[in-house]
C-alpha cells in the first residue's frame, strides 16, 4: 500500500489554570481563530471548538505520525504566548497542565459538535468540574480524582 490513510477524529478539553474565568467573549472570539490557526500548522484540520470562560473543547481530526501531547504543548504555548501579547491585562492567563482527549467515531461527529456548540447552556445546570468527570467515566477512563484538576 502506497500511502497512509487515517480518520483519527478527537475531542479534546483543557481548562485554564485554577479553572479561572480567563476566556472572556471577547477573548475567546480571537482566541479560537488563533487556535485554529494552530491546529492547521501543525497538520491538522479543527472543525469545531467552544467552550466557556474556563476551558475549551476542540473536535479535531489529528494526523497518524504525532503525537497528540505534541499538539496540545504547541497549541497552549502558542496560545498563551499570543493571549499575553494581545491582552496585555491578562499576564497571569495560562493553562492547565494536562489535557483530556476522547476518539470520536464519524458516525457521532453531529452530537459532538451540537455539544460543543450547546456549552454556555450546558454550563448552566453543570460546571465543568462535574462535566469532565462524567465525561472520563462515560468514556471508561481510569483516574485518580485526586490529580484530575489542579
Amino acid at each position: 500500500m502506497p500511502g497512509t490513510y487515517s480518520q483519527i477524529l478527537l475531542h479534546i478539553v483543557f481548562s485554564t489554570k485554577h479553572r479561572e474565568p480567563w476566556i472572556t467573549a471577547e477573548v475567546a472570539e480571537r482566541l479560537y481563530p488563533y487556535i485554529g490557526g494552530i491546529v492547521r500548522a501543525e497538520k491538522g484540520v479543527l472543525y469545531d471548538i467552544g467552550g466557556v470562560e474556563d476551558h475549551v473543547h476542540m473536535y479535531l481530526r489529528w494526523r497518524p505520525d504525532a503525537a497528540v501531547s505534541d499538539l496540545m504543548r504547541t497549541v497552549k504555548a502558542r496560545s498563551s504566548k499570543w493571549v499575553h501579547d494581545t491582552f496585555p491585562e491578562l499576564g497571569a492567563f495560562a493553562w492547565q497542565e494536562g489535557y483530556s482527549v476522547f476518539s470520536v467515531s464519524k458516525s457521532q461527529e453531529g452530537a459532538v459538535k451540537a455539544y460543543i456548540a450547546g456549552q454556555h447552556e450546558h454550563h448552566k445546570k453543570e460546571d465543568f468540574k462535574s462535566e469532565l468527570l462524567r465525561m472520563l467515566r462515560l468514556h471508561e477512563i481510569e483516574f485518580d480524582e485526586r490529580y484530575v484538576f489542579d
